[in-house]
């Protein structure tokens, strides 16, 4: 027998009873990659509600333009904007058995962002955990991924932000975590975090720096009405276009 084949007969074989059983390198352990956290902190309902008043292009100004997900995420059910805290659930590709669980984890008006790990071929959303999530007053979804059931979907009536639609289903097996740091759209998304979502993209907002964030946008609002007003009325120059070339000598013919 060859070493090869001894060692496929180790993996195969339990010692002493020659039952088959699977490879030993199957097995999920828990741990990074397989664990839950049910509880996470929050932010205030007021202060995230109060971000409501304001469109991503303006919020994603004040972060300086470093915390917009990628534009290939879009709402496919409506045009609804979402705004909450996130929960966050990381999956395998091609699996959903974490979404599930985040529907025990979720509190009202949270808003779940899904990690495929990159996965474009199966759906991790339709509309029987919509519904589900709908009845534990979930506020929406982002999805770094496919979605399926579109009818069901606009039925149920949750904002679905995700990158597209397939009627491949998904599996429930695992593993994946829950309530951990996940990439989603290109930015990195921890429990609690601000999710403003609306037809122009999707913003994310540090917990930790929501407060701040907050005033930062009303002041930069109120600086911003007066030329607005007067942009829309047609008064404005180009004239600081004119300096910034020349700060920079470029060469006008």
């Amino acid at each position: 027998m060859s070493i090869a084949h001894q060692r496929v007969s180790a993996i195969r074989m339990q010692p002493g009873d020659g039952a088959t059983t699977r490879p030993k390198s199957a097995e999920m352990t828990p741990g990074p990659g397989f664990r839950v956290k049910m509880e996470i902190e929050r932010p205030d309902p007021r202060l995230v509600a109060s971000f409501r008043d304001f469109e991503t292009p303006d919020i994603s100004d004040i972060l300086n333009r470093m915390y917009t997900m990628t534009p290939e995420i879009r709402n496919v059910v409506n045009a609804e904007m979402l705004v909450g805290p996130a929960l966050t659930v990381k999956v395998f590709p091609g699996d959903n058995l974490m979404v599930h669980k985040a529907l025990d984890a979720a509190k009202p008006g949270d808003v779940v962002v899904i990690d495929t790990s990159g996965s474009q071929r199966n759906a991790v959303l339709g509309d029987l955990i919509t519904n589900k999530a709908k009845h534990r007053g979930i506020a929406g979804f982002i999805v770094d991924g496919l979605v399926r059931d579109l009818p069901g979907l606009q039925d149920a009536g949750l904002p679905v932000f995700a990158r597209g639609i397939t009627p491949f289903g998904p599996l429930h097996r695992g593993p994946g975590e829950l309530n951990y740091a996940v990439s989603c759209g290109g930015i990195v998304v921890n429990p609690g975090d601000v999710i403003v979502a609306d037809q122009s993209g999707i913003a994310v907002i540090r917990r930790e720096m929501a407060e701040d964030t907050l005033m930062r946008l009303r002041a930069h609002r109120a600086r911003m009405m007066q030329y607005v007003a007067d942009v829309k009325a047609g008064r404005f120059s180009n004239e600081w276009v004119d300096r910034q070339l020349q700060a920079d000598q470029c060469l006008v013919e």
